[in-house]
């Protein structure tokens, strides 16, 4: 699905459109996000949900005019079309990826818009900008 870039991922001021995909067919845990430019930028996002309950942030007025956006925080029951999702950084071995939970992407899937929003970490100390994903997951499970 294709999103209108409306506040740029810090660094990629420049891409304008971006898709988002699922990276397994069943799941929505970690989606891909790709410049719609022929530059070859991407992300890999995961769902913070899978991960933390406690996952709650007031959004800036800006952002919700830019994304046409009702509720005061992210997890408002009014942004029936809003999905929050973060920015992973994978490493090797998997277990060291980290998760940016300071600064989410937000999209908008009624009007398929997506802003990038930076939160204050003196307002939200419990997020990290650098958590070690094998916080969340047990990456010695069997299957």
């Amino acid at each position: 699905m294709e999103f209108l870039v409306k506040s740029p991922i810090l660094g990629f001021e420049h891409i304008q459109k971006m898709t988002l995909e699922k990276i397994a067919k069943d799941d929505e845990t970690f989606m891909q996000l790709k410049s719609c430019g022929d530059d070859g930028i991407s992300f890999t996002l995961v769902n913070p949900y899978t991960m933390r309950a406690d996952y709650q942030f007031e959004i800036p007025a800006p952002i919700k005019a830019l994304l046409e956006l009702p509720g005061k925080t992210n997890i408002d029951p009014t942004n029936t079309k809003l999905a929050t999702l973060n920015i992973v950084c994978i490493r090797e071995p998997i277990e060291e990826s980290t998760v940016n939970f300071l600064a989410p992407l937000l999209f908008n899937f009624e009007t398929l818009t997506m802003a990038q929003v930076v939160l204050e970490s003196f307002r939200y100390e419990n997020f990290g900008l650098s958590e070690p994903i094998s916080k969340f997951f047990d990456f010695n499970a069997k299957i």
